[in-house]
């Protein structure tokens, strides 16, 4: 079933909160919803598959696809190139279902000035000491950029007053946190969108 109103929902948050996590778990339960794939010039990690964690792109690509005005948003984070492709929002628009964006803080803050009929959602980790934790579980990150991200996730956190709702998003309880932006999801949007 198609929705004659479909919506934007932005699901941000600081790097290490569990955003990749939550999308993947909320694309096998929201079937009805189109899930963006963000492109990126960073290398992509062992268990990511292309076209459906990212669209993995050279440098050159990316350049070319901002050249020619593709991207709805786009930024240099951690010495790589992010963008949201128009192409991956409107298509589901266009074919009448809500659209959820995993992006990093900055870009949803570019979305916002943007789009009006968009909803934003930050995920916090319980604390950094946690998120700490998480990023080092993780090992993908070298110890010096592992500060930069703890440093970037403390001013981010600073940052979520402006988004619509904060959910935190503990340790071991994914289900909880994607119950809670089914909530939210489900208060500005019908029924018909959760079915399968």
């Amino acid at each position: 079933m198609t929705n004659n109103n479909p919506k934007i929902i932005v699901i941000s948050g600081p790097s290490g909160v569990g955003k990749d996590a939550v999308i993947s778990q909320m694309s096998h339960q929201f079937k009805n919803f189109h899930f963006t794939v963000t492109a990126t010039t960073r290398q992509k990690r062992e268990n990511e598959i292309n076209l459906k964690d990212y669209i993995f792109l050279s440098k050159d690509q990316f350049e070319n696809m901002l050249a020619t005005g593709e991207f709805l948003e786009h930024a240099e984070v951690y010495g790589n190139y992010y963008g949201v492709p128009k192409n991956q929002v409107y298509e589901g628009i266009r074919n009448g279902k809500n659209v959820l964006i995993k992006i990093d803080v900055q870009g949803a803050k570019t979305i916002k000035k943007n789009e009006d009929n968009a909803i934003f959602i930050f995920l916090s980790p319980p604390n950094l000491r946690e998120l700490e934790k998480r990023l080092k579980d993780r090992m993908t990150e070298t110890p010096e950029a592992l500060i930069k991200r703890i440093q970037t996730a403390e001013h981010e956190m600073k940052e979520s007053h402006w988004f619509d709702h904060v959910i935190i998003n503990h340790t071991d309880k994914l289900d909880e946190t994607i119950n809670q932006i089914h909530e939210i999801i489900q208060e500005v949007t019908t029924q018909e969108d959760f079915k399968s």
